[in-house]
């Protein structure tokens, strides 16, 4: 019996495969669980037409982090923080900080995307990743001034 899988099944295969499977496993098991349907021509028609969608949007919001990847890549982050003698920070800069300093900036980043190298803890220019989509990143520098 054909069927197709509307979810990822263990050893089965992916969400949208067509696959052929014995009648009662279908029957019995993938249909009452919700995990697949008969492969009729318009359920195959929808699922691949949803999958073109899904692309399609994909694609978008890539090309929407590439362009916000260029924006960011020129620009230049300033954090004033307490510091003590040698340039020592009272605490580090975090993440949330350097979100909040984007959004003055009209930049509009979850503070989870912001991926540092490490704790910013000494005065001076520093850089940070930004995870914008799956395979796009973009360097942001980041100069933290003593108070």
């Amino acid at each position: 019996m054909k069927v197709l899988l509307i979810q990822d099944v263990k050893k089965i295969g992916k969400k949208g495969e067509v696959l052929e499977v014995k009648e009662g496993y279908a029957r019995n098991f993938l249909m009452p669980n919700g995990l697949a349907v008969e492969a009729s021509g318009g359920a195959v028609k929808q699922v691949a037409d949803n999958q073109k969608a899904q692309e399609k949007r994909q694609a978008k919001e890539k090309e929407e982090a590439r362009q916000l990847a260029d924006k960011l890549s020129a620009v230049k982050i300033l954090i004033k923080h307490k510091a003590g003698g040698e340039g020592h920070l009272f605490g580090s800069v975090t993440s949330t900080e350097i979100a909040e300093a984007l959004k003055q900036k009209g930049f509009e980043v979850d503070k989870k995307k912001i991926v540092l190298d490490g704790a910013i803890r000494l005065v001076g220019t520093h850089s940070a990743k930004l995870k914008l989509y799956h395979d796009v990143t973009a360097e942001l520098s980041v100069e933290v001034q003593a108070l």
